[in-house]
């Protein structure tokens, strides 16, 4: 079975538990802005693993953006980040790129995974 070329997970380090339910959309960088190429939400595992169909990305620039600050109030807890957007850009399409997102009510990081 073929897997998506770009996949993202969300793991709240707050509670040390996948980040379950937060909204994600993937845009692709078009001029001088952005287009929408996906939208999603984090499965029970926190994981996005369907963002793309296979063979579809591209070199360019990215984005993603995850709607973190619904994710806290859902749960009663607010959050200094409304939202995270990470932009990365795609030199070589035929890898896959995997996005992780570590996320606490008042910090966040991220890198390249694998």
């Amino acid at each position: 079975m073929a897997t998506s070329p770009l996949t993202t997970h969300v793991l709240d380090t707050s509670t040390g538990r996948p980040a379950r339910g937060v909204a994600v959309r993937l845009e692709r960088r078009s001029g001088e802005g952005f287009s929408e190429l996906a939208r999603s939400a984090t499965n029970e595992d926190g994981r996005v693993p369907d963002l793309l169909a296979p063979g579809t990305l591209e070199a360019g620039g990215y984005r993603l953006n995850f709607a973190i600050g619904a994710y806290f109030a859902a749960d009663g807890r607010t959050s200094f980040y409304p939202e995270v957007t990470i932009d990365f850009e795609v030199t070589r399409p035929s890898e896959h790129h995997h996005v992780p997102l570590l996320v606490s009510p008042f910090g966040y990081s991220t890198y390249r995974g694998s």
